[in-house]
């Protein structure tokens, strides 16, 4: 997808984390990625786990975006990966549970969703558990929808799928 940077530091640097666009293989994300799928799989049966591993996340078009505070420590993550024409999923949304309650995913969606905007792409879709109640709320105060399963998530029984409409 090779997203516009221009929007990473709209932000007054003193409000909140830096978001950045970053390669996936690097040890303090591989870090939170390992925290997010054991948080995952302690409420979900791995067969209804959809958590993209780093490969796939180095892949092409995939644009993996990390939080950090003032001393560069990774406070949270998530990709965006092509997904149909002009649309964009959200995947692998992670806050380490220390940095919870200060903004980060907030920040990580403003930033996302304004690259995306910048990119001509005009829907965000993404998938998230039945059990995971704070990002669904955290989703819907975002403008995401609830929408039918689709893809992979079609049948899932712990899954809901959302989606956000960017207006220009």
């Amino acid at each position: 997808m090779s997203l516009p940077q221009s929007t990473l530091s709209d932000a007054d640097p003193n409000s909140g984390p830096r978001i950045t666009i970053e390669r996936p293989r690097q040890p303090d994300l591989i870090q939170l990625l390992a925290l997010g799928a054991e948080y995952a799989r302690g409420l979900y049966p791995p067969e209804n786990t959809f958590l993209l591993n780093v490969d796939e996340l180095e892949k092409p078009g995939v644009d993996v975006y990390v939080a950090r505070d003032e001393d560069g420590h990774a406070l949270g993550m998530a990709a965006l990966v092509p997904w149909g024409v002009a649309v964009t999923e959200l995947k692998r949304m992670f806050v380490h549970p220390d940095a919870r309650g200060r903004g980060v995913a907030s920040r990580l969606l403003q930033t996302m969703e304004a690259d995306a905007r910048d990119a001509s792409l005009r829907q965000i879709v993404l998938e998230t558990g039945t059990k995971h109640v704070a990002a669904q709320a955290l989703y819907r105060r975002h403008g995401f929808v609830d929408i039918p399963l689709f893809g992979m998530y079609i049948g899932e029984p712990y899954s809901v799928c959302m989606a956000k409409m960017l207006s220009y």
